[in-house]
């Protein structure tokens, strides 16, 4: 039993000796972005993510998100939407978008329960949509629209 005790702690301490033997990699040591070449996606590689963020596998994941942050906003200020944070509100916002506004191109600012969407969509249908989305997500009090339609490139 001695024995079987000694070889699991010196394995222990090997393995997590080996494990730290690597120094940490920070921002510092990655590349910079002008250092290089640096290529653009292949058309494929652009396509099969354009897909997999349209798929409906994405917008149930992205549904699951929203109802786990709501959950813990429940959780942490009992329900109450005015202690929201308000890169949780974005995060939501944001998300909520992303699930039912596929090929858009939008970015989300929250402050203080205003929350402001700009970029561009593809159809006035999903245009008109975003307003209605936003509200959906507690802690959202008025929205502003300054997204545009324009064909994706």
């Amino acid at each position: 039993m001695k024995k079987l005790t000694v070889f699991l702690l010196s394995s222990v301490l090997l393995f997590g000796a080996a494990a730290c033997s690597e120094q940490a990699k920070t921002t510092a040591d990655a590349p910079a972005a002008n250092e290089g070449t640096v290529q653009a996606p292949e058309a494929e590689d652009t396509k099969q993510a354009q897909a997999d963020a349209e798929s409906k596998l994405r917008r149930k994941q992205l549904n699951a998100d929203i109802k786990a942050n709501e959950e813990r906003n429940n959780a942490l200020n009992g329900g109450s939407p005015e202690d929201k944070d308000d890169g949780a509100v974005a995060s939501e916002v944001r998300s909520k978008l992303e699930a039912n506004i596929p090929n858009g191109q939008l970015t989300v600012e929250a402050e203080d329960g205003a929350v402001v969407v700009a970029g561009t969509v593809p159809e006035q249908a999903q245009l008109d949509k975003i307003e209605s989305l936003a509200k959906e997500i507690k802690g959202v009090n008025t929205v502003t629209v300054n997204a545009t339609v324009a064909k994706p490139q």
